[in-house]
């Protein structure tokens, strides 16, 4: 069959913008009869448009508080009828019922009503029900009937028309179609997501992983390309996941667009600094933290972060978890460091400034800092891996220590810092510190020993160039030493504190040497490891 003209437009949107516009043009230039519903048909009538009220087209008043209006077979048959199938057309005169040849139609606002803190009733009656079946019988009737969800589309539309006498193309009516079913997707996503939260009174996924995870990604922004130049790559975002001041939501106050491997970067530099309630600085490059610190002012802990390593701060992200100060980002100028991103809760108005002197530095400003959501993501071949997010949450009056030798007050709020640093760090993690700095970071090794001796040495370095003697430095792993080389390499380097999980089969091994080395270790009880 042809494409039919557009005689009979059923017009019930909760987003009225251009509306009016919209049915007054299909009205006056193609004569298409208008119906509609409640507030839509008034904000109709009000531009000059004759409208057909859809109790008139039923012949069925609206009831239920408006639950029951479209929910009619002379809306439906009108909408699912097959044009060029003589026995559904003599069904459909028979029973009165008109061909309804378009609809224009979105939906309750209830991912909206969700984000207002609305209560569970009010939430409930913002749920379409009409909507989406009136969206649906005309996208599966997409032959012969247009169906418009967003009225970004009404020009293009209208366009169509005036160049084929009033009617829309099939190519253009499939592509309707396929945008209703991706609308009542996602819609019909957003509610059962949201009942199952109610349901476990908790954020994100369940307690108890389900046996279905429906996600929704919403394109955020396109990139140039993905770790290298060679692969696409664009930025989606998880909206039920998407919490006020996550990494998704921060504003860009300058610099050049982010890139695939800066939201890498930003993401674990940003997630491990949170985990600090004191001002907090961590520089991270490739994903490992090679400068982080603790401080009573931001500007102070940036000194010891940068101090920590300087040649690999080069290019590196920064993020604190309070205020940037003017002063921080002077002492980034005279350190001369080339940075990347710097991410934080906010910015002084002369720190700003400054940022915003260098046009291609990537300034994001977040507004506050939360609590990691539950639960992260990782595509393998074919799948995805789900789990819930690793923090430091264990308690210091939950650890052992089982050597001869306890760790001193001063020792053991170093031991907790470099616990908290070491979680950020690639796997095999060692992470010696000093003073509330990480000064020796030994990543991602396949065996712990030659990470520990890589930490060991990077501390050391870091000692001799800030002018400090290497001695009073902690480490700590993320994993248990399963075997007692380790603790004799960190001895060797003067560590005199260790904190790791303990429960290898060969922990007596490691205590024994400990007690030989006059070292005092920690026992957490939980592993961090980071992948």
């Amino acid at each position: 069959m042809g494409n039919p003209q557009i005689k009979r437009a059923l017009v019930s949107v909760t987003d009225k913008t251009g509306v009016a516009e919209f049915a007054k043009a299909l009205h006056d230039e193609f004569g298409v009869e208008i119906v509609s519903t409640g507030g839509t048909a008034k904000a109709i009538e009000a531009a000059g448009v004759p409208v057909r009220p859809i109790d008139d087209l039923t012949g069925f008043p609206e009831m239920m508080d408006g639950r029951v209006k479209t929910l009619h077979p002379k809306v439906h048959g009108g909408l699912l009828a097959k044009r060029d199938n003589a026995e559904h057309m003599r069904q459909a005169e028979e029973h009165g019922i008109g061909m309804i040849d378009m609809v224009v139609v979105n939906l309750y606002a209830f991912e909206k009503t969700v984000e207002s803190g609305a209560d569970f009733d009010t939430c409930i009656e913002n749920i379409d029900i009409g909507g989406p079946s009136m969206l649906r019988s005309a996208a599966k009737n997409h032959a012969s009937v247009a169906v418009v969800t967003d009225p970004a589309s009404y020009d293009a539309i209208l366009e169509e028309m005036r160049a084929n006498d009033g009617c829309t193309t099939l190519e253009t009516r499939r592509k309707l179609a396929l945008r209703v079913f991706q609308t009542t997707n996602v819609y019909d996503g957003a509610i059962a997501r949201w009942l199952e939260k109610q349901l476990d009174e908790g954020a994100g996924l369940p307690s108890e992983m389900p046996d279905t995870v429906d996600l929704h990604l919403a394109k955020q922004q396109g990139l140039r390309y993905g770790e290298n130049p060679h692969q696409k790559a664009a930025f989606y975002r998880l909206d039920e996941f998407a919490q006020a001041h996550s990494l998704v939501n921060a504003e860009q106050l300058n610099g050049k667009e982010l890139s695939y491997n800066n939201l890498l970067d930003t993401d674990a530099c940003w997630s491990l600094v949170r985990e600090f309630d004191e001002p907090a600085v961590v520089i991270l490059k490739h994903q490992n933290p090679c400068g982080s610190a603790v401080a009573a002012t931001v500007a102070e802990a940036y000194d010891k972060a940068f101090a920590c390593d300087p040649k690999s701060a080069f290019g590196g992200i920064i993020a604190a978890n309070v205020e940037v100060s003017q002063e921080m980002v002077e002492h980034i100028n005279e350190n001369k460091q080339f940075i990347e991103v710097v991410i934080a809760p906010s910015y002084e108005q002369g720190a700003l400034d400054l940022l915003q002197q260098k046009k291609n530095v990537r300034v994001l400003r977040t507004g506050g800092v939360d609590a990691p959501v539950a639960v992260e993501f990782r595509s393998v071949d074919g799948g995805m891996l789900v789990q819930n997010v690793d923090r430091v949450t264990e308690k210091p009056e939950d650890f052992t220590v089982p050597t001869k030798r306890k760790p001193t007050d001063e020792e053991m709020h170093e031991l907790l810092f470099a616990w908290k640093v070491c979680k950020g760090v690639k796997s095999n993690a060692i992470l010696v510190s000093k003073n509330h700095a990480g000064i020796g970071m030994g990543p991602g090794q396949p065996n712990r020993v030659d990470s520990a001796e890589l930490a060991c040495k990077r501390a050391h370095e870091a000692c001799e160039r800030m002018g400090v003697e290497a001695t009073g430095l902690v480490a700590a792993s993320d994993a248990f030493f399963p075997f007692r080389d380790n603790i004799d390499t960190l001895a060797s380097y003067g560590v005199t504190a260790i904190i790791q999980p303990g429960g290898s089969i060969r922990d007596e091994e490691s205590i024994q040497a400990c007690d030989e080395h006059g070292i005092a270790m920690v026992f957490t009880g939980h592993r961090h490891f980071r992948h």
